[in-house]
C-alpha cells in the first residue's frame, strides 16, 4: 500500500505542512492544540516520519543516546523515562545503554553508542572518577553529566542536586526530632553525591552537638545492603534513627529491619532518599529527601539541545544545582527528653 504523504496528514488536520513539519522535527513550537489534531490526524492515515530521509535532508543526525549505571535502578529509570519524552516532543529518537556499574562495560557501551553518530549524550558515570571513555567524549559530540559528578571537577555540563543541603536537611529533622544516636546508609563513598550527603548529615550532627554518627557502605545491591545492614544492627547498639542515602539503600534498610522485626515509626526511625509512589502507601508511610527528577530531566535536555544547536561542543562547561525537599511523613518519631 502507498504511504500516506505529509500533506495528506496536513489535509486531514487542516493545518500547513510546515505545522506537520515542526510537531514531528520540534524545530518550532507548536501549539498543544494542533499538535494533538497533527497527531491525531497521523494515527488515523497510518503516518510514521522517515527519520533516515530527514536527517539526510537536514545532514543531522535525530538521535541521542543515554548512558546510566543500571536502568533497573528506579531514580535512573525515571530519568530515562522523562529524557524519552522530551526527545520525542522535539522529534529525536534515543538510544539507551547501562554500564552495569562497572568500567569495561561503561567503555563498551559509550563505544557502541558513539558508533550512531548521535548529535548528543546525556550520561551518569558508573563511578565516582570520570573514565576515559567519558573524557573523550570531550572532543565528540555534545555532553550532559547527571548525579555521579563532582560539579566543579567535569569538563561538561553538568546537572546535580544540592546534595550537602539534601543531607543536612534530613538530620536536621532527625535532630530536631530529639534522635542523637543516628546511623547513616551510603552506597559506595567514592560517589561525589554521596560524599556530599554525608558532609550535610555529619554538618546537621555538629550543629546539634552531638557526637558524629556511624556511617556504613550497603553498595548498590538490594540484597547484599539487606544482608550488611542486618549484620551491623546484630553487633552494634541499636540506633534510634537511619538515614538512607539512595532509593536503594532504603530498601536494603526496610528489607534487613524486616527481618529483624524492628518495626519503623516505632521502634525505630526512617528517612529515605528519593520520592516514589510505594513510600505513601505503607502502613507507615515513609518521610524522604525528594529529588526533583523531572526538573533535573528537563534541564539536561535543554542545555543539551542547547549545545547541539551552537555547535559549541563542550565548551566553558555550566553546572546547575537544583534543591531538593523534605516530605514528612510517619517514619520519623518524636523522641521525648
Amino acid at each position: 500500500m502507498r504511504k500516506p504523504s505529509i500533506r495528506e496528514v496536513a489535509k486531514l488536520a487542516d493545518v500547513s505542512t510546515a505545522t506537520v513539519s515542526n510537531v514531528f522535527s520540534g524545530k518550532k513550537p507548536v501549539n498543544d492544540e494542533l499538535k494533538d489534531r497533527v497527531r491525531n490526524a497521523a494515527a488515523q492515515l497510518g503516518y510514521q516520519v522517515d527519520r533516515a530521509a530527514s536527517q539526510l535532508r537536514s545532514q543531522r543526525n535525530k538521535v541521542v543516546t543515554v548512558l546510566v549505571p543500571n536502568i533497573t535502578d528506579t531514580f535512573f529509570a525515571t530519568i530515562v523515562s522523562h529524557l524519552e519524552n522530551l526527545a520525542f516532543e522535539h522529534g529525536y529518537d534515543v538510544i539507551v545503554a547501562s554500564s552495569h556499574d562497572r568500567d569495561d562495560v561503561e567503555a563498551s557501551r559509550v563505544k557502541a553508542l558513539m558508533s550512531w553518530k548521535p548529535a548528543g549524550m546525556i550520561a551518569i558515570p558508573c563511578s565516582g572518577q570520570l573514565s576515559e571513555s567519558l573524557l573523550n567524549l570531550r572532543h565528540l559530540c555534545p555532553t550532559v553529566l547527571i548525579d555521579r559528578v563532582a560539579v566543579h571537577a567535569t569538563p561538561f555540563d553538568t546537572v546535580t542536586i544540592d546534595n550537602r543541603s539534601a543531607g543536612e536537611m534530613a538530620c536536621q529533622h532527625l535532630t530536631h526530632a530529639g534522635h542523637e544516636n543516628i546511623l547513616i546508609a551510603a552506597s559506595n563513598l567514592s560517589f561525589p553525591p554521596i560524599r556530599e550527603r554525608v558532609e550535610g548529615a555529619f554538618l546537621a550532627i555538629e550543629k546539634a552537638n552531638l557526637a558524629k554518627p556511624d556511617v556504613i557502605e550497603l553498595g548498590s545491591e538490594l540484597e547484599g545492603g539487606a544482608i550488611k545492614i542486618a549484620d551491623w544492627l546484630a553487633n552494634h547498639p541499636k540506633p534510634t534513627a537511619i538515614f538512607a542515602l539512595t532509593n536503594v539503600t532504603t530498601l536494603s534498610t526496610l528489607t534487613a529491619l524486616a527481618e529483624c522485626n524492628i518495626k519503623v515509626g516505632q521502634d525505630i526511625s526512617l528517612v529515605a532518599f528519593d520520592d516514589y509512589a510505594w513510600m505513601s502507601a505503607r502502613s507507615t508511610s515513609l518521610t524522604a529527601i525528594r529529588q526533583p527528577v523531572e526538573e533535573v530531566a528537563a534541564s539536561a535536555w535543554s542545555k543539551l539541545l542547547e549545545r547541539i544547536d551552537s555547535d559549541r561542543k563542550n565548551i566553558d562547561p555550566n553546572a546547575t544545582v537544583l534543591d531538593a525537599t523534605l516530605i514528612e511523613r510517619h517514619s520519623v518519631k518524636k523522641i521525648e527528653k
